[in-house]
């Protein structure tokens, strides 16, 4: 039986691995896809404390080999229930069940996409979903965000400060975002808008997105739009709904917890994208696993 099981390794999840085990905790990290979570999609990494400059999938890279170095085991399993036995907890994975005095849930959120074809192979090279941590690769070129939520306008907002360009492309006839962020974009000379559109392929040249193909939901007319890069803001999609006996989720799907990175299970923690916050960044989720990781040594010294 181990001290703590962390499910998820990303920024969240390896930093509460790495403050466990500095607190002389065993740890086990479960992770069933890739390690770094959405950070890995960043093809820069330009506003973490002390780094100047690197890509997502290398900064992963260094956490992971730190929280190894520091005694982690690894395990690639998807953890698909928690059950509370009071004394300990058990996480089940499709390779069978593990046991830990606490659990710390780290998975994350993800990036709504568009579904479409040679999407993934053009993340990081012309599409992206953070404009706090891209935009600046686009400063003075055309770009789009597609969405019309506050997501979507605040993007708009932070990118039309950058970007020669910023168009926004909403597939209803109207925008869903407050009114004063609706208001600003709509003073600001370098922000168009299209109305009923949706895109519905992807242009890319050696590797990297050129255009979007568009279509009016209510003419039917289709148009291409020639740009430098598209900011995905769709909304997000957690994947807590295997917790939901041991943890209240909210409408969205999102655990619900405060910055304490407390659950209503005694023993079973929270941290980063998949808890309810209102700023999703690699620092936050970073701070997240920290509270978390302190929080369950306590948990586990009490007991």
């Amino acid at each position: 039986m181990k001290d703590i099981i962390v499910i998820g390794a990303g920024p969240a999840g390896m930093t509460a691995a790495l403050y466990a085990l500095r607190a002389d905790k065993s740890v086990l990290l479960l992770e069933k896809e890739n390690f770094g979570g959405q950070i890995t999609y960043s093809p820069k990494l330009e506003n973490y404390p002390s780094v100047m400059e690197i890509s997502g999938s290398a900064f992963a890279e260094q956490m992971l080999e730190q929280v190894m170095a520091h005694g982690a085991e690894i395990e690639l399993a998807e953890a698909t229930k928690i059950t509370d036995c009071k004394t300990h907890k058990v996480v089940t994975t499709e390779y069978g069940d593990f046991e830990a005095k606490a659990v710390i849930i780290a998975t994350g959120s993800k990036h709504r996409h568009l579904g479409l074809e040679g999407e993934e192979a053009l993340i990081g090279s012309g599409i992206s979903f953070c404009a706090v941590c891209d935009g600046s690769f686009f400063a003075g070129r055309k770009v789009a965000v597609i969405g019309g939520g506050n997501t979507a306008l605040q993007e708009a907002v932070m990118l039309s400060e950058l970007c020669s360009e910023v168009v926004i492309i909403q597939n209803l006839s109207f925008m869903t975002g407050e009114k004063k962020l609706l208001q600003i974009l709509e003073g600001k000379s370098n922000v168009s808008m299209i109305f009923d559109t949706v895109v519905t392929s992807l242009e890319s040249k050696d590797g990297e997105l050129c255009a979007i193909e568009l279509k009016n939901t209510v003419s039917g007319e289709k148009s291409k739009l020639a740009l430098d890069g598209i900011f995905v803001a769709i909304g997000q999609k957690p994947e807590n709904e295997a917790f939901a006996d041991v943890t209240a989720l909210n409408d969205y799907g999102y655990i619900i917890a405060d910055e304490n990175c407390l659950t209503d299970t005694e023993g079973v923690f929270v941290a980063g994208d998949c808890r309810t916050k209102k700023i999703r960044q690699v620092t936050t989720a970073a701070a997240d696993g920290a509270v978390a990781a302190l929080a369950a040594c306590r948990y586990i010294d009490g007991l």
